[in-house]
């Protein structure tokens, strides 16, 4: 068990924003193990004295190995509120991710069909129109090489479960640590893959929002990058 507590980033009667330690899960899940949204409602049941269930709603999600920004609705009006943003393009989700090589493309747009197998939790390439096959569209850019490793800045336009990992992977340059979807070309490691970037209209304030994160850097391998550089206001 994780005994330490949540970090929250910011907090009001409507939203919460915190970070999610990488290898924990975002919501419960049929492994029943720890997760941030049951954490965050312990934190806030201890920190107001809640008395009872607390309400926090699920307004996203990141993979389990994936560690960054997250937010969470505190009423049902904001969690519909930041829902229909995320339906209308008005969610900016960016990532930092290590790669195994540098693209040929130093940026571009990656538009692909996925689909997932939900029997081994893996999500394939597959061809516009077959049946279950939902778009996935990022945009990416090189910010620095080194030693065999690109540090790229991912936007996505779509939510697709593992779309990052996949993605990169169908172009031979996967996420360092992804053994899953890049095998051995991955090379071995913890995940390389930070959500550093949210940014949001408060569902109720109706004020923009952005909120970074910097990954591990002191970590392999974002200790060969100037990350910070890249983590900051703008």
């Amino acid at each position: 068990m994780n005994e330490e507590a949540p970090v929250v980033l910011y907090e009001d009667n409507h939203i919460i924003v915190a970070l999610k330690p990488q290898n924990l899960a975002s919501c419960p899940d049929d492994s029943k193990d720890e997760n941030l949204l049951d954490l965050l409602k312990g934190y806030i049941k201890e920190k107001y004295g809640k008395q009872g269930n607390v309400y926090l709603g699920l307004v996203h999600r990141l993979d389990r190995p994936t560690g960054g920004v997250m937010v969470f609705a505190r009423t049902s009006k904001a969690a519909a509120r930041l829902a229909a943003q995320m339906k209308a393009g008005d969610f900016e989700k960016k990532y930092l991710a290590v790669l195994n090589g540098a693209p040929h493309e130093e940026s571009g747009r990656l538009t692909n069909w996925l689909k997932k197998n939900t029997v081994n939790n893996t999500v394939y390439l597959c061809p516009q129109g077959t049946d279950g096959a939902k778009l996935a569209v990022l945009d990416y850019a090189v910010r620095e090489t080194k030693g065999g490793l690109a540090l790229a800045e991912i936007e996505l336009h779509t939510g697709r479960s593992h779309q990052i990992r996949v993605q990169m992977a169908g172009i031979a340059h996967p996420v360092f640590g992804d053994l899953r979807y890049g095998g051995e070309r991955a090379q071995k490691g913890k995940l390389a893959l930070w959500a550093y970037s949210l940014s949001f209209t408060h569902p109720v304030l109706k004020e923009r929002m952005r909120f970074l994160s910097e990954p591990p850097a002191d970590e392999a391998p974002w200790s060969r990058f100037d990350v910070s550089s890249l983590v900051r206001p703008v």
